[in-house]
């Protein structure tokens, strides 16, 4: 019996699509989502496959986890983004193998053909071999990391309001972010503004003055990637705004409540009741399961290395996107980095070289236009590398939430994080300040663990 070409039954149902290439397109993020986008109304039938039902807006996590905005705000349904275009399916699974040969993929325990495939599927966080350390420090890649960063936080105030132990309570007001990145700089600002700021008239026990974030990076300056001088100017503003900054510690060990650090002066170790980690990130696993269903190359970080036009050698109808592909066709021959821009570019034109293909027609090389890079690290105060203009202060944050409301790709969460970000900016109140959800509810539904597995 021949496999089933996926595609359910369209209501009311439309015969002339049944006859159409299929598409599947495995991940519902930033690469994914733009492939489909650019796909729909297009002469092909397109599968959409994520294990989530929404697009989450990553970059905004850290606002989750601090309590300024909510998860729905940085969430939107991928079947009311895109499952309505008529040649468009939303499932809801996890693809389990790949058959490049017969083109058909394993999901749902089903076998279903393709003509075309896309991987998406992003990539999680790394603990560079010591897995043990994630329920201690949880990463910051998905809702459940968010909620559960935002769970530890308010959990230990509460405690430190009834705790008489001045040593206790010190204890409990502390906070680690390991990673100087981007996204380790904005949780810990956000953080240091929360429990200095945003919960002064919360909490009747509590010394704001007291709470205490450090953030800690193995290098010499913070956000490395970026220009020394908005390095320069991040730090500066961190000191200003009483974040303490560890620069040059590598991590040794994590235990309950205490990270051990190696540094340039010997040993040293901070003790703080919520640890963060943003320090790395791995490809997901399902690199790893092409690599064996089609021996194609991956690098030493796990990710797929791909042609110019994102396709492996001897399957150019598969085609790898996002953080889960290395791209090194750049003038530089540097990979390209994983990051929102990047992926949303790769998977609208990978969207576009199939439908050339498909009409037999020539389409234009791939070329990455970078817009640069920018992070917020306090209130009002962002710092920006735009193509060698350097913003900070003010007119960053300004540049900064321009360029992400833009990119949010539903109007209805745009509409909720502006009127959510002035609320805050008039009164220093937060609009999400629950605590829910379980212990280490992310253990289970990690990014770049494959499905049932967790860590040790």
């Amino acid at each position: 019996m021949a496999p089933e070409r996926f595609f359910l039954e369209l209501d009311p149902p439309d015969t002339s699509l049944k006859s159409l290439p299929h598409v599947v397109i495995v991940g519902g993020g930033f690469g994914g989502l733009k492939a489909c986008h650019a796909l729909i109304g297009k002469p092909v039938r397109v599968t959409l496959i994520d294990k989530r039902n929404f697009n989450l807006f990553q970059p905004l996590l850290y606002q989750v986890a601090s309590g300024l905005v909510a998860e729905a705000d940085v969430a939107s349904p991928l079947r009311q983004m895109v499952g309505q275009a008529p040649n468009v399916q939303i499932l809801l699974g996890e693809v389990a193998e790949i058959d490049a040969k017969a083109k058909e993929i394993v999901f749902n325990n089903r076998r279903f053909g393709y003509d075309y495939l896309i991987l998406a599927t992003g990539s999680g966080s790394s603990y560079f071999g010591k897995e043990e350390w994630r329920s201690l420090a949880p990463p910051m890649k998905i809702l459940e990391h968010a909620d559960e960063i935002r769970r530890r936080v308010l959990t230990a105030l509460e405690e430190a309001e009834q705790t008489p132990d001045p040593e206790r309570r010190q204890f409990l007001q502390s906070v680690v972010v390991v990673g100087g990145g981007p996204t380790g700089c904005e949780l810990a600002g956000s953080l240091n503004e929360l429990m200095k700021h945003a919960l002064g008239r919360d909490f009747k026990q509590l010394n704001p003055e007291l709470c205490k974030v450090t953030l800690v990076d193995p290098g010499d300056r913070l956000l490395r990637a970026m220009a020394p001088a908005i390095s320069k100017s991040a730090e500066s503003y961190f000191k200003s705004a009483g974040v303490d900054l560890l620069l040059g510690g590598r991590v040794k060990e994590i235990s309950e409540g205490k990270v051990v650090l190696t540094t340039s002066g010997g040993e040293q170790t901070l003790e703080a009741a919520t640890i963060c980690w943003t320090a790395g990130v791995k490809p997901s696993h399902l690199g790893k399961v092409l690599a064996d269903a089609t021996g194609c190359a991956i690098d030493k970080g796990g990710r797929v290395i791909v042609k110019p036009d994102f396709s492996i050698a001897q399957f150019p109808e598969i085609r790898v996107i996002g953080d889960l592909c290395s791209y090194s066709h750049t003038a530089d021959g540097k990979p390209l980095p994983g990051m929102a821009g990047p992926a949303v570019q790769m998977g609208g034109w990978v969207a576009a070289d199939i439908v050339a293909n498909l009409a037999n027609e020539q389409h234009k090389a791939f070329s990455w236009f970078d817009f640069g890079s920018m992070a917020v690290i306090g209130p009002l105060h962002a710092v920006a590398d735009l193509r060698g203009l350097k913003f900070t202060g003010l007119i960053g944050w300004l540049m900064w939430a321009v360029a992400h409301l833009a990119f949010m790709p539903a109007n209805e969460n745009r509409i909720a994080l502006l009127s959510k970000w002035l609320w805050a900016i008039a009164t220093r109140e937060r609009a999400a300040m629950l605590i829910i959800g379980r212990p280490n509810q992310h253990m289970d539904v990690e990014v770049g663990l494959p499905e049932g597995a967790t860590s040790p």
